[in-house]
């Protein structure tokens, strides 16, 4: 009953058990141990190369240590090449934060990557089953998966140069019990398998016996909508690449996306669009980022203060800059930066840009240019500061009454965020600003005097 079921799925998937070398994941529980002797059965038949793989992860002691005996005595039996690692995994943790089911993942496919190097391996068979599936799709959708993460196991994946296959998706963990039993097969019972305090372990206890009441079949349905979702999937993203390519701009890290271009694509294709976005910069993705993270960058691009930033986990900013939102990952601290200015000289500013200072002999005709000032240094004295800019910086404006704050006028002039906060501002020494080079002038120009200084701004 089980081999044709299985057949069937094999079959369905266009995959075929035939002159495969085959690494096999097992722990010596009924899910993997079945798998084993499935794939043990087959290997005459269909000229298999088979080794069993096995990692103790150290969590139980001497107790996972006989798990992974159990599993040697169990291929040499069956004249099955065996390959085991002891890894501490409680150590592992400490160095690197992460979880034990993470870290447990992250050393176990490691040495799966090694013994396959080894043997020279194509493909990797896990034991993950029908109820698997169901458990799987049911804790993403709670926790806020989005887009391909949603549809839980795919029945085969690339795993560097290698693939790997699931063929008991189609399965219930009963039908593999009982398989298990049928062929005098004992596998050992791992007991944090009964611990509540797993999340996987409270689904599995009160959620998917109440789904199997409700329709002992659960698990075929959540494997269609898996598979289904996960070509819908794959449609999709073909889609969105290709429009967002035409609006966006990629610069190393850092991406710049045209925003009434981007919300004119379709908003399924948009949402995927920021997950590639996302997908990109992220070498590997934090655990903690989730569909909530992508609604908060649709609420920056539609919101209608045309500045926002956002910071997310690991160094990303994203940054609502007017018509543009910019994503960048670790970007360069804004250097905030002071230099003194007495008389002629050539200042190159961290930002790029520079100011050149020359001495002017007697009256000067003025210039309109809000890319030079003149200043008579007998008024304000002497050093001139150049320094970015600070909380309540105001200028008195040339030709108007009163002051206006330096940060209105960013606004007004549509100076990008990235930038502002590295533009100079020219003061006197006490401090009153006497020019936004580029921007705006004071009222403090001057053009009769006997020390006249022309300043220049050099944009970068």
């Amino acid at each position: 009953m089980i081999d044709k079921k299985v057949k069937a799925f094999l079959e369905r998937h266009s995959f075929q058990l035939n002159n495969m070398s085959i690494a096999v994941g097992v722990s010596g529980g009924p899910d993997s141990l079945a798998l084993l002797h499935f794939l043990s059965e087959q290997r005459e038949r269909n000229f298999l190369k088979l080794v069993a793989v096995h990692v103790d992860h150290m969590f139980r002691g001497y107790e996972s240590y006989q798990d992974a005996l159990f599993v040697k005595d169990f291929c040499e039996k069956r004249d099955i090449p065996f390959e085991m690692k002891r890894i501490d995994v409680p150590a592992y943790m400490r160095e690197t934060g992460l979880s034990s089911q993470q870290a447990a993942r992250a050393c176990r496919y490691s040495f799966f990557e090694q013994v396959m190097e080894k043997h020279q391996l194509q493909y990797l068979a896990l034991g993950h089953h029908g109820d698997d599936q169901v458990e799987t799709v049911l804790m993403r959708l709670t926790r806020g998966s989005s887009g391909k993460a949603r549809a839980g196991i795919p029945f085969s994946r690339k795993f560097g140069p290698f693939t790997i296959f699931r063929p008991f998706l189609c399965l219930t963990k009963e039908e593999l019990e009982e398989y298990c039993s049928m062929n005098l097969l004992q596998p050992r019972i791992d007991p944090s398998n009964e611990k509540a305090y797993y999340s996987r372990n409270r689904f599995r206890k009160f959620v998917l016996p109440f789904l199997k009441e409700e329709n002992a079949a659960v698990h075929e349905h959540f494997q269609r909508f898996s598979e289904e979702l996960q070509m819908d999937e794959d449609y999709l993203i073909e889609l969105t690449s290709k429009e967002l390519n035409k609006v966006m701009k990629k610069e190393g890290k850092r991406i710049s996306v045209c925003i009434s271009s981007f919300e004119e694509m379709p908003m399924p294709l948009q949402r995927r669009g920021i997950k590639l976005i996302l997908n990109y910069l992220y070498n590997e993705r934090p655990a903690s980022l989730s569909a909530i993270h992508i609604e908060k960058i649709f609420s920056i691009i539609r919101n209608p203060h045309p500045s926002g930033t956002l910071d997310f986990p690991s160094g990303l900013r994203i940054i609502r800059s007017y018509g543009k939102c910019h994503f960048e990952l670790n970007p360069p601290e804004r250097q905030s930066y002071r230099f003194e200015l007495s008389g002629p000289d050539q200042l190159r500013l961290p930002n790029g840009g520079g100011i050149d200072a020359q001495l002017l002999n007697g009256a000067h005709d003025m210039d309109v240019s809000n890319d030079c000032f003149i200043v008579d240094l007998e008024q304000t004295g002497t050093p001139l500061i150049i320094r970015t800019r600070q909380n309540g910086d105001r200028i008195s404006l040339k030709g108007m009454a009163g002051s206006k704050k330096v940060k209105d006028i960013f606004i007004d002039m549509k100076i990008p965020l990235s930038q502002r906060d590295e533009w100079p501002i020219v003061t006197d020494r006490e401090g009153g600003i006497l020019w936004l080079p580029g921007l705006k002038k004071s009222n403090h120009e001057s053009t009769k005097g006997n020390r006249l200084l022309l300043l220049t701004y050099i944009k970068y």
